[in-house]
């Protein structure tokens, strides 16, 4: 099993920065890919970025390319997402999700373990 907790999640302005963090326990995650989503009220879960196992290839939705960035530190067992020029359409539950495999995905029942999922909130 795989335990997952966000933390980091808030109130921004529009154009500001948020950091979201994910934090992996209960057995060694380096080699699983990892990934974010998030879901805003009346809207399928949707994938923002992901990462794959080891070093880390990075992979991001086109609504949030260029602006954000997802990060792991196997050491720690964290995986970050670095939100930066925040729009109001990111406003959205965000959730971390973890694969049993290396390699990513976008889908969301490719994803075997979840987080509670942490609130971000950005107003105009």
């Amino acid at each position: 099993q795989l335990q997952l907790v966000e933390s980091g999640g808030g109130l921004a302005q529009a154009g500001g920065s948020l950091r979201l963090s994910c934090a992996a326990s209960g057995r060694t995650f380096s080699w699983n890919a990892m990934g974010w989503f998030r879901q805003a009220p009346g809207k399928e879960r949707e994938f923002v970025a992901g990462i794959t196992g080891g070093a880390g290839t990075a992979n991001y939705a086109d609504s949030v390319k260029g602006r954000f960035t997802i990060s792991r530190d196997n050491a720690k067992q964290t995986v970050s997402l670095q939100m930066d020029s925040l729009k109001p359409d990111d406003t959205a539950v965000y959730y971390c999700a973890a694969r049993t495999e290396y390699y990513l995905r976008t889908q969301v029942n490719a994803y075997d373990y979840w987080g509670q999922g942490t609130q971000v909130t950005v107003s105009s």
